[in-house]
């Protein structure tokens, strides 16, 4: 990303955005823009709902002398009245609150009190002389389809209208068909918006091609403001201290009379980035004989137990994980995440001692044996790597890693090979676990068990009927989620070798051919193991959501087992396995997080060994590298072969 001198700000400098509400707020580059210094902070705050309101504007392309009817009055409404007088238009407002109607005309527009009576589609003809408006700009938020078809009804032949509220839309044909008018709702603030490419990465679309992003558009509301163009100072009608923020929503919601309510901020900000959590002690009960209790009934003593710490708390972690976790005797002692209210939130929850926005107080904290790493994708390895060298035991959903180089890092520092800092994580028998949950399932127990005495290698063909993503989601993303074959592809690559009880020896994929905007999670992938077993991963993303998503087929020796969503397991020609099932799906998640909190308690080795991990990793690599070259790649050091 940019630094602050790279991008025209520097310290000091107050700028607006479109972050949360918050005494510290951390915003993209593309979010924010500098305030002149004639603008003061109040009016500043109006920066984003300005740019709402001069986004819809730019979509009715006003040319000067122009009439126009701004239908709702509100606080957006009443922006784009202004926006409108400064474009060179005249302006018509419309609304049933005469206060704001009030407002409107201070700004220089015609109004009409829907409230008292009046009719805009009359008020619209006489007014432009029988003309009609030359378009409409409908700010307004109802659930009637009238307001649109009273628009319609308003405007001239071949007007424009634009959508920047929220109202009905079962639109009438003829009101658009003999008028040839034109509509568009209008996105937000402007280009970029909902790109995250923009947005999060700082990619910003060139001025000669979008001369109006979102940025940009806050740009032109704030010098529309130092100029005089635009006064927000008549829309306040509340201030609240922000303490009283609650007081500010409830009047927001109930207040016909509020417009712009403003939260005012302390002038000194606590930044403690710890928040302690009041959680009552749990005891767990121990069926041990004691010295002294001739009953030999249980007594209850404080059990010695793993503490533990979990940095991410987003949906995987407060649905999957942590649910889990609560199950095990393992002591939560952190949560963090970036975002303090999410970290808060799950550690009161799940009865977490401390919540924190800063993950280094987990791994600076001696007693802290066990991090969670549940982050995005692509801060995995960076996060594994920190933890093993701080001395804790790592728990990492997958992927372990994204790249090659991330892997040989994780790699050097698991057997000591980082330098000074470097620590042999291995010969202090650290664990590093992955989530590869699917072995732990009670249907690839039962499977695995039923296979145990067999002498042939196996042949396995494993189906996944993963479902469309958008290729605009962050699992799609090479830097931020690696694709769906590394980033969940690999969950099966694990449960083939785990059932083969051997490594991968070989990768050759395939993908679908040139039509689809996303071919690389329509792939499948043949892997050769190194006892001479076979298997296949068909992940495919374009089938119905209608038909089971995960299937398992194993042959072996005359004999098939079979498994479909992890809830039913039937077994063929097997004399131990008929039929399994269980009353719920069951991916093995609760019984994953119990075996390796108690391997980190009473010691062992690791649940997966780390060399298994490192080569279902590497298979994961090879079957990408694979589709995209068309050729076999045999498993060494490297991926390439």
């Amino acid at each position: 990303g940019l630094g602050i001198s790279d991008c025209g700000l520097k310290v000091g400098d107050r700028v607006a955005s479109n972050g949360p509400h918050a005494e510290v707020v951390c915003v993209p580059r593309n979010l924010c823009a500098k305030i002149p210094d004639n603008v003061s902070d109040e009016a500043a705050a109006f920066t984003v709902l300005g740019a709402i309101a001069l986004q819809g504007i730019r979509l009715a392309q006003p040319t000067f002398g122009e009439r126009f009817m701004v239908f709702g009055a509100g606080l957006i409404g009443l922006l784009t009245v202004q926006l409108l007088k400064a474009h060179g238009c005249s302006v018509l407002a419309v609304d049933m609150n005469a206060q704001r109607l009030a407002l409107a005309a201070q700004f220089g527009a015609q109004t009409v009190d829907v409230g008292a009576g009046a009719d805009p589609i009359a008020a619209a003809q006489a007014w432009s002389g029988g003309a009609g408006m030359d378009g409409v700009l409908v700010t307004a938020s109802a659930k009637t389809d009238e307001i649109m078809h009273q628009a319609a009804e308003a405007c001239r032949k071949r007007g424009r209208i634009v959508l920047v509220g929220v109202v009905g839309l079962n639109l009438r044909r003829d009101d658009f068909y003999k008028k040839e008018l034109t509509f568009q709702v209008s996105c937000s603030y402007g280009p970029g918006r909902y790109d995250e490419a923009y947005e999060q990465g700082g990619r910003d679309y060139p001025l000669p091609y979008v001369r109006w992003t979102e940025q940009r558009n806050f740009e032109a509301v704030l010098e529309a403001m130092a100029s005089g163009a635009l006064d927000v100072t008549p829309l306040i009608t509340h201030r609240f201290p922000f303490e009283q923020a609650l007081s500010a929503y409830e009047t927001i919601q109930n207040d016909p009379a509020a417009l712009g309510v403003i939260l005012q901020y302390p002038e000194t900000v606590d930044r403690a980035t710890v928040v302690e959590i009041e959680k009552k002690k749990t005891y767990h009960r121990d069926t041990k004989t004691q010295k002294g209790n001739a009953g030999g009934s249980p007594v209850l003593v404080q059990a010695e137990e793993p503490v533990v710490g979990v940095i991410g708390a987003g949906n995987f972690a407060k649905g999957i994980l942590l649910p889990a976790l609560s199950k095990t005797p393992a002591r939560l002692a952190w949560v963090a995440d970036l975002s303090e209210v999410a970290a808060q939130y799950a550690a009161r929850k799940f009865g977490a001692e401390k919540a924190t926005s800063d993950y280094r107080e987990v791994l600076g904290d001696p007693a802290v044996r066990v991090v969670f790493v549940l982050v995005g994708h692509h801060l995995h390895a960076r996060f594994v790597c920190e933890a093993l060298e701080a001395g804790k035991h790592v728990f990492v959903e997958k992927p372990l890693a994204m790249s090659v180089a991330e892997l040989e890092k994780i790699e050097a520092i698991y057997h000591g090979e980082h330098g000074e800092h470097g620590q042999d994580a291995h010969a202090t028998q650290l664990h590093l676990m992955v989530g590869f949950n699917r072995r732990f399932s009670p249907h690839i127990q039962a499977i695995k068990k039923a296979l145990a005495g067999r002498c042939e290698p196996l042949c396995m063909n494993m189906t996944v009927n993963a479902g469309f993503i958008p290729p605009d989601h962050w699992t799609q993303d090479p830097e931020h989620g690696g694709g769906r074959i590394i980033g969940e592809g690999c969950h099966f690559i694990d449960l083939l070798v785990y059932l083969a009880g051997s490594p991968v020896a070989s990768v050759a994929a395939m993908m679908v051919g040139e039509g689809p905007v996303t071919r690389d999670d329509k792939m499948t992938i043949a892997l050769r193991f190194a006892d001479g077993s076979v298997g296949t991963v068909n992940y495919f993303a374009n089938g119905s959501k209608s038909y089971p998503k995960e299937m398992l087929e194993v042959f072996s020796e005359g004999r098939v087992a079979r498994t479909e969503n992890f809830r039913v397991t039937r077994g063929y020609g097997f004399k131990g396995l008929r039929k399994y099932k269980t009353w719920r799906q069951d991916k093995g998640h609760v019984a994953e997080i119990a075996q390796f909190v108690e391997r980190v308690k009473s010691g062992g080795e690791p649940l997966i060994p780390f060399e298994e991990i490192v080569n279902v990793t590497r298979a994961s690599f090879a079957a990408v590298e694979s589709a995209k070259s068309g050729r076999m790649i045999t498993l060494g050091g490297s991926p390439t072969g």
